[in-house]
């Protein structure tokens, strides 16, 4: 590793019932490209005293579903440092969801999470 290669930055953020945005309260994937915005600013922020600018996303796979009541964890790492970019490889996973066979207010800790989203992206900084 050289540089910033492998620092990497974690936010967790319940879903509200709000978001849903297609039938069985599925949230649109742009929601977890949104998360992976904010976990790249903070990213950029301890590596280089910047918010930076997200320039590219070279893939997304949206790999399992997002719902309502999901509390969702979004980690961005450096994977690469050039002298003003950096590749970062983004991973969404779902930690908890809602259970509502079970009650309105049921939820579980999924163990394993599951993997929503993954992408890989370019910043830039200053």
């Amino acid at each position: 590793m050289t540089g910033h290669d492998g620092t990497s930055v974690t936010h967790r953020r319940y879903i509200p019932y709000s978001h849903a945005h297609y039938g069985g309260n599925l949230v649109d994937g742009a929601y977890g490209l949104g998360m992976f915005g904010d976990v790249a600013t903070e990213l950029c922020i301890r590596t280089d005293g910047d918010e930076g600018l997200f320039a590219s996303y070279s893939d997304v796979q949206f790999l399992a579903p997002v719902r309502t009541g999901d509390i969702v964890e979004a980690t961005a790492t450096v994977v690469r440092t050039g002298t003003r970019s950096r590749t970062v490889e983004f991973t969404l996973t779902v930690v908890c969801r809602a259970d509502p066979d079970r009650a309105d207010s049921a939820a579980v800790v999924l163990d394993p999470p599951i993997t929503a989203t993954t992408a890989t992206g370019t910043v830039v900084v200053p």
